[in-house]
């Protein structure tokens, strides 16, 4: 078996998005409908709802999921048998309409949701093996898209049982995808559904996390790395923080080579050396009072006097102007209590039989 843990970090989940990586106001629409509608994914008018294509309607699902801003879980109606969804508290601290950037304006919102798309969370795995495969485990950072193939078929192969291996195409699918929605110069692909499309309306090629050199096969991609002046030091903060959190519930220290290099870190994701993420962390520990850069046998941490979870998500709303603070917004227990599905109770309950409406509505295989 790997040592890459991929297993732990991420679910087996390939090619939901139907070939079309995220848009802008994907993920807003998203939201305001499922706030209101735990079933819109199966609605037949969804695609008059969303403004969008049926497939797109999928793929607004897949990645509403997969950036944690949704969580899927079974109808409070037993006859009901495909799983609806719930707008996560994150959601709605980013994207309501008094939210922190629900128009996602600031290129730190992008980075942040690339965080919780690659992050793996105690109640919530990355769904997106493929990229969590690139960003976090591949060897090297100049690739052609064949050797993305290679490399993430080899750590699915090596982590998840057979019966959970994808075909082929579906992996070849995820690549293209990752690579419609990260690199500024890639080339059009006119046999690719919505690839023009994606070249004019994915946010998150402002990253600038890959580059392409070369044409045709022998194309080469490269994951950029070093600092990055569009990431904001409380996002990244944020990050380190959260990641702290995976380990700690309390107060404590994480060293920066690990926050640096350890796969599912910080460092990783958003392809940021040492030397460069802890300048980016010093920028603002001097001015927080509760972070702290020590150091100890040659090697430096940050340290935190509170849990890192609670002080992550107050670094964070600080940036945004305190959006918790404003008047009439829930906390997190408010906002599962008026969404029941998020308690993560999905206990297993009899089905009655379903009826042919109900059994056309099972779009995708479920498994939450």
């Amino acid at each position: 078996m790997s040592d890459s843990r991929l297993a732990e970090a991420a679910e087996p989940k390939f090619a939901r998005h139907e070939t079309f990586a995220p848009r802008f106001g994907w993920l807003h629409k998203a939201y305001m409908q499922v706030k209101d509608n735990s079933e819109i994914f199966h609605r037949e008018d969804a695609p008059v709802l969303l403004g969008v294509g049926k497939n797109m309607v999928n793929a607004m699902r897949y990645w509403s999921q997969a950036f944690k801003l949704t969580q899927e879980h079974p109808h409070e109606e037993p006859s009901y048998r495909a799983y609806v969804a719930s707008p996560t508290w994150r959601a709605r601290w980013l994207l309501d309409e008094d939210g922190a950037d629900p128009y996602l304006e600031d290129t730190g919102s992008l980075w942040l949701l690339h965080w919780w798309l690659l992050s793996s969370e105690p109640h919530a795995k990355c769904l997106a093996p493929t990229w969590y495969v690139m960003f976090h485990l591949a060897p090297f950072s100049r690739v052609t898209a064949a050797e993305m193939v290679t490399v993430v078929t080899r750590h699915i192969r090596e982590n998840f049982d057979e019966d959970k291996w994808p075909a082929p195409e579906s992996i070849n699918r995820d690549v293209d995808c990752l690579i419609k929605m990260y690199a500024l110069d890639q080339e059009f692909n006119p046999l690719s559904p919505g690839s023009f499309e994606d070249l004019l309306a994915c946010p998150f090629r402002e990253l600038g996390l890959l580059e392409g050199q070369g044409k045709g096969k022998e194309r080469t991609w490269r994951f950029t790395s070093g600092s990055r002046s569009s990431l904001p030091a409380p996002v990244l903060v944020y990050s380190c923080l959260d990641y702290a959190s995976r380990f700690s519930v309390n107060a404590g220290s994480i060293s920066l080579a690990r926050l640096a290099n350890e796969p599912g870190a910080p460092g990783r994701a958003f392809r940021t050396r040492e030397p460069e993420l802890t300048k980016a962390i010093e920028s603002l520990v001097s001015e927080h009072p509760d972070l702290q850069i020590v150091e100890a046998l040659g090697q430096r941490s940050l340290a935190f006097t509170k849990a890192p979870q609670l002080l992550a998500w107050d670094v964070l709303d600080e940036h945004y102007g305190r959006v918790q603070e404003r008047e009439g917004f829930p906390t997190p227990q408010e906002w599962a209590k008026r969404y029941p599905g998020l308690d993560g109770g999905n206990h297993k309950r009899s089905r009655k039989k379903l009826s042919q409406q109900s059994e056309e509505l099972e779009l995708i295989e479920e498994n939450v």
